[in-house]
């Protein structure tokens, strides 16, 4: 506000006093030359900052434009006032603007829990190459693999694997926040739907002697069993993410997922060398259920092997490992030969073994064909997945969907994250669980279609080929889709070992990065995550799948709860010759020169969790301090006389802690312990009001500071 004397009074000279609103004499108003009165001096388009009033409660004109009308947006600002009213009559304006915000409001939303109308309208003709040409990559590599995870893992037909990588991958592209993500069928979570498969096969039909586990009626009960838990496993997801459920691949611990994949690895490797080696047949009639007793099995029939079957599989893996070997020499980058670097070699291995096969006749010396493929699994290809067929089974696949739908969880959000990072752009985790639980319950209307998640391998590939938006995940579905209907005659004579040796050479990348966690946790001392990664790892090689991961799963929750249980305080001490007051194990300098006096920094929100062993936590740390000592040593501080809490970390304290630090105040009290808090906010400050700590300790009791309080205390 500018001095009085700076402008000039409108009532008189400038060194007049200043008039006060009750005594000011009155102002007519002048009319313009519309006959309109002014408006008032708050609505005018041109001002100064001074001009509003030279003295309190006298109004002056500001500037010669102060009767123009105001533009458009300032009415929108100030209200929607109505340029046709005398004093801004907001009626009709406020209605519009806020009819409009609403429908932005809208917008938003939708965009939001449909991510693919954010895309779509903006998509560039520019990305149209890189989208085709990444979903025909992914595609010629996904089709022989989701071949291989249905006929060898999940021990169902082939076409339910190429159903699972086109259907789900076509509900999350309109669905899902990340622009690379492939979503099909994954190696582990197929062994899982292979096991629970297995199992109840062989349980409802072993006393059916017409009816084996690889007759019509065994076939069917697999699809059954899929899509039971392929719905299951959609229905968690999208529940986890409607309840916003999206932290848990934050608080499970990586060593967990770790030592499951590594398991994972081993046991597909274990499962695949009995194709590999062609000993199906003895397979089938032995049956070995476990993963040791199939390790058993392969060390006691190795002498059984079928030659001409050992032949192919391991040239078969031998030219893919050498053919991916040689796309990673950089050697042809520099060249220019990035055909070299697209080549697939899956695709390329599938049809050289295809035509060799044909050629010579490979089924006439016992080695095992894919043969013919029915497109429809269970007589009409759309089907309601909550029929009495399905829901009988729903039970006792509960605990595979479960394990399932976390693990499908983990790794897509891995992928995901990874190439959010990598080209800028965010990742929703409730989204993506919305995302992720949506395309498999639509998968489940196909019957026998397998869990679909993402994948770090496709995901990478799909940006490096020059992927920028879903429709790359597009394009490789309806390639995929058409592979399904006009493709799979053409691979009658394809080789099944060959399809085992594909999955063999997915162990290789599954354990890529073991070693280096294993030795990166052991450089860290990281005993703990290093415990969780062999318990999960062996329990699952030993045991099952599910029950190393549902362990694994507990004592990781377990050690989230338990650190989070444990209140972090500090005890402070005074620098010299100073008023600051600085943690004693951060800051050596400061010093405890009060005698009798502990002084305690909380560095958190107290809540029902971190505030159930406070009292011991406080007990400890009076008497012996900050170190680490086993409970049964005496102690090596005396017991304080008085305790003061510097609270200035603490932003909230609820209900529950509250209660349990009133009880832990009259403990103390009735010790003869004196008691101050400092640096209390106004959120906690009002809590303890409430629960009658305030009434409790007197208002001495709160100081502004901890020099304050040490103040008091020397008083005494």
């Amino acid at each position: 506000m500018a001095h009085p004397s700076s402008h000039p009074h409108p009532t008189g000279s400038a060194s007049s006093p200043s008039p006060q609103l009750h005594s000011s004499p009155p102002i007519s108003p002048v009319k313009d030359r519309h006959g309109h009165l002014p408006r008032p001096s708050h609505l005018r388009t041109v001002s100064r900052a001074t001009s509003m009033m030279n003295e309190p409660g006298v109004m002056t004109p500001s500037s010669e434009h102060e009767h123009e009308p105001l533009l458009e947006g300032d009415l929108e600002g100030l209200g929607g006032i109505s340029r046709d009213s005398t004093y801004g009559s907001t009626s009709g304006h406020d209605s519009g603007r806020k009819t409009t915000h609403r429908r932005k409001t809208l917008r938003k939303r939708i965009k939001y829990y449909i991510p693919s109308l954010g895309w779509i309208p903006n998509y560039s003709v520019s990305s149209i190459g890189g989208d085709v040409l990444a979903g025909l990559t992914v595609a010629s590599m996904l089709i022989p693999q989701s071949v291989s995870y249905a006929s060898s893992l999940a021990k169902l037909s082939p076409v339910t694997g190429l159903f699972s990588a086109s259907i789900p991958a076509i509900i999350y592209a309109f669905l899902g926040t990340s622009r690379h993500l492939n979503v099909a069928p994954e190696a582990a979570l197929s062994l899982l739907l292979g096991q629970a498969v297995d199992d109840i096969k062989h349980d409802v039909l072993s006393d059916d002697p017409t009816n084996g586990p690889h007759s019509d009626k065994g076939e069917a009960l697999g699809i059954a069993v899929a899509t039971v838990i392929t719905l299951q496993i959609g229905l968690l997801s999208f529940l986890f993410g409607f309840f916003r459920l999206g932290f848990l691949d934050v608080i499970l611990s990586r060593a967990l997922l770790r030592g499951f994949i590594a398991a994972m690895a081993v046991i597909i490797l274990i499962e695949q060398l009995i194709p590999m080696l062609g000993l199906v047949p003895l397979e089938r009639l032995v049956h070995p259920a476990t993963t040791v007793q199939k390790l058993l099995f392969l060390v006691e029939y190795l002498p059984d092997a079928n030659f001409h079957t050992t032949i192919i599989s391991f040239a078969a893996l031998a030219a893919l490992v050498i053919l991916r070997s040689i796309k990673r020499l950089p050697v042809f980058r520099k060249m220019g030969w990035w055909w070299i670097y697209r080549m697939p070699e899956v695709f390329l291995v599938v049809v050289v073994s295809t035509i060799l096969s044909a050629k010579y006749r490979w089924d006439e010396h016992d080695v095992d064909i894919l043969g013919s493929v029915k497109v429809v699994t269970s007589g009409t290809f759309v089907k309601f997945p909550l029929g009495s067929s399905n829901m009988k089974y729903l039970h006792r696949t509960t605990s595979t969907a479960v394990v399932s739908a976390v693990v499908g969880y983990l790794d897509s959000m891995v992928a995901a994250k990874q190439a959010g990072s990598r080209y800028g752009y965010p990742i929703r985790p409730n989204r993506e669980l919305v995302a992720l639980g949506a395309a498999n319950i639509g998968a489940s209307f196909v019957p026998g279609t397998l869990p679909a998640f993402g994948s770090i391998t496709r995901t990478r590939i799909n940006g490096d080929v020059g992927a920028t938006t879903q429709v790359a995940s597009l394009v490789c579905a309806a390639v995929v889709l058409l592979a399904t209907f006009f493709l799979l005659p053409l691979l009658y004579y394809l080789p099944r070992c060959v399809l085992a040796s594909i999955i063999t050479l997915v162990v290789f990348s599954l354990l890529q990065e073991t070693p280096h966690d294993l030795i990166y946790y052991w450089r860290m001392s990281a005993w703990m995550d290093l415990l969780l990664l062999f318990l999960t790892f062996f329990l699952s090689i030993v045991w099952n799948v599910e029950v190393g991961i549902v362990v694994s799963l507990i004592i990781s929750l377990l050690l989230v709860v338990h650190r989070s249980s444990k209140t972090r305080m500090s005890i402070l001490g005074r620098i010299p010759g100073t008023d600051r007051w600085k943690p004693i194990n951060e800051i050596p300098e400061a010093e405890e020169d009060v005698s009798g006096a502990l002084i305690i920094r909380i560095r958190e929100d107290l809540d029902f969790a971190n505030t159930a062993q406070l009292k011991e936590r406080l007990r400890r740390l009076e008497l012996y301090g900050l170190d680490k000592t086993h409970p049964s040593e005496d102690p090596r501080r005396n017991q304080a006389t008085v305790l003061v809490f510097h609270m200035a970390d603490m932003d909230r304290c609820d209900a529950s802690a509250c209660q349990i630090f009133y009880e832990l105040i009259e403990e103390y009290r009735s010790r003869g312990v004196g008691m101050y808090i400092t640096h209390l906010r106004p959120g906690p400050l009002k809590a303890f009001e409430r629960a009658g700590i305030v009434e409790l300790l007197g208002e001495e009791a709160f100081q502004e500071n901890v020099a304050n309080a040490v103040a008091k205390i020397r008083q005494w």
